[in-house]
């Protein structure tokens, strides 16, 4: 395999997998690098059924190996979502600081903390046919607005054993320990193969 299509325009995500794919001998094309300019829509109750809703789609459009994403953050305090509609949610409201406020909020009136962020990949290197790798990472939320890095929920999330939030870790710190990391590392692990 020689050539590999992330799905996505996120230019966020691209620099964060490029990263984690640094050490891979492979090339890694995004949609903006094909002209892809048409997405699929996220039908899907899951994680892993949007991944492949996007994985799919990509293949089928260019006949190129192809693997995408869907992450988001799940939070107690909100029955465990936004989940799926992670950015949905966020795009509700009308800055990311309102959504963020009123997270934290939620969380202080109903004093439960505890959040994860989930990433689902799905590999299509046949029609039909897929490989998901899931990354999780479990944690709780900051009860302030934290950080200059990352993006979306970042700012607000503190992950396990740590007492910064994503945002406030380097770059480099956060792909050796977030959810889309650990996904990203278990595809790579099965290319290398």
């Amino acid at each position: 395999m020689k050539q590999l299509l992330f799905f996505s325009k996120n230019k966020n995500k691209i620099i964060e997998i490029n990263k984690i794919f640094y050490k891979f001998n492979l090339k890694l094309l995004s949609l903006n690098d094909i002209g892809i300019s048409v997405e699929p829509e996220e039908t899907g109750q899951t994680f892993e059924e949007n991944a492949k809703i996007k994985s799919d789609y990509g293949f089928n459009q260019t006949g190129i190996p192809c693997f995408a994403d869907d992450s988001g953050i799940c939070i107690e305090s909100l029955n465990w979502r936004p989940g799926v509609l992670s950015k949905r949610f966020l795009n509700n409201f009308k800055s990311k600081e309102d959504c963020f406020k009123r997270i934290i909020d939620s969380v202080k009136s109903k004093d439960k903390q505890s959040a994860y962020f989930k990433t689902s990949i799905s590999l299509t290197i046949k029609s039909d046919q897929n490989i998901i790798f899931n990354g999780r990472i479990d944690g709780k939320i900051s009860s302030k607005i934290k950080g200059e890095f990352g993006f979306g929920y970042d700012p607000i999330f503190i992950p396990k054993d740590y007492k910064k939030t994503l945002a406030e870790l380097s770059t480099n710190k956060k792909n050796e320990m977030s959810h889309r990391s650990i996904a990203t590392t278990k595809l790579i692990n099965f290319l290398s193969n």
